[in-house]
C-alpha cells in the first residue's frame, strides 16, 4: 500500500481490512484539502489493491469529525471544480469494493454526508450528527440532496436537510442512515469485526452484489455532485453565508 500524504489520514491494511482513520484530535478531526487528497488517494489504493476486501473509515474513539476546518475552507473554497474535496467525494461515490464506517463523538457536515455512501455504518451510543448548510447558507453537498431521500423519505431529509439541526445516534438509526448503535467502548471493534466478516467473503461476489444494489446510482450521482457544488459555489459566495462565516472567524480570533 502506498504511504498516506497527509499526517492526518493514517492508512492500515489488515487482513483484506484496509483502514483510513481520520486523526487530527486537537482540531476535532476537522478535514483540510490535504486531507481529503489523503482520503481520495487511500481508497483508490485500497480499490486496485488485489488483497484489499474491504474499506473501514474511522475517526478517533469519541469523534468521528467536525467537517470542513473553516479556516482552510475560507481560504480556499470549493468553485464547483476537481478539488480534492470533490475527488473525494467521487471516489467513495464510485468505490467497487464495501465501504463500513464507524462513528462515534461528533459527525458534521460531510462527517454525516459521507455516510450516506457507505455500505455498513456503525454507531457509538453517544455519536451525533448534524448536516448545518443551511444554518451556514449553503447548500447538501456529497449528492446527500438525491441520497437522503431516497433513503430517508422527503419529510425527514427535508427535516435534517432544512432544519439543521443535531440528531442523535438513535435517531440515525430509526431513519435508516446507521445500521446498529453500540456501546461507545464497543463500537469500534464491531465495526472491524464486520468488515473482517466481510473480508473473509468471496470477494467477486461481495462486490457484485454492491454493484448490483447501487447499480442506478452512478451516473445521477455524477450529476447532483455537480449540481450541488455549483449551488454551493454560488450560495459561498452569497452575503448570508459571508456574514456567517466571518462572524465564526471573527470568534476563533
Amino acid at each position: 500500500m502506498i504511504t498516506s500524504p497527509d499526517a492526518n489520514i493514517l492508512y492500515q491494511a489488515d487482513q483484506g481490512v484496509f483502514t483510513l482513520q481520520i486523526h487530527r484530535p486537537d482540531k476535532k478531526n476537522a478535514l483540510t484539502q490535504t486531507m481529503y487528497q489523503a482520503l481520495a488517494k487511500g481508497i483508490q489504493a485500497a480499490e486496485q489493491d488485489d488483497a484489499i476486501k474491504v474499506i473501514l473509515i474511522r475517526g478517533a474513539e469519541d469523534c468521528f469529525t467536525s467537517g470542513n476546518d473553516v479556516n482552510d475552507f475560507v481560504k480556499a473554497p470549493d468553485t464547483g471544480t476537481e478539488r480534492p474535496s470533490v475527488q473525494f467525494m467521487k471516489a467513495i461515490a464510485h468505490a467497487g469494493k464495501p465501504v463500513i464506517a464507524a462513528v462515534g463523538g461528533l459527525a458534521i457536515g460531510i462527517g454525516t454526508t459521507l455516510l450516506l455512501h457507505c455500505d455498513l455504518v456503525y454507531a457509538a451510543e453517544d455519536a451525533f450528527f448534524q448536516l448545518p448548510f443551511t444554518r451556514l447558507g449553503l447548500c447538501p453537498e456529497a449528492g446527500s440532496s438525491a441520497l437522503l431521500p431516497q433513503i430517508l423519505g422527503h419529510q425527514r431529509a427535508s427535516e435534517l436537510l432544512l432544519l439543521g439541526e443535531r440528531f442523535s445516534a438513535a435517531k440515525a438509526r430509526e431513519y435508516g442512515m446507521v445500521n446498529e448503535v453500540l456501546p461507545s467502548a464497543g463500537y469500534l471493534g464491531h465495526a472491524l469485526d464486520k468488515a473482517h466478516e466481510m473480508a473473509k467473503l468471496p470477494a467477486d461476489a461481495v462486490q457484485t452484489s454492491k454493484a448490483l444494489i447501487k447499480r442506478n446510482q452512478a451516473s445521477p450521482m455524477n450529476d447532483t455532485i455537480q449540481a450541488e457544488l455549483l449551488q454551493f459555489a454560488r450560495l459561498l459566495q452569497s452575503p448570508d453565508a459571508q456574514a456567517i462565516f466571518q462572524a465564526f472567524l471573527n470568534k476563533k480570533k
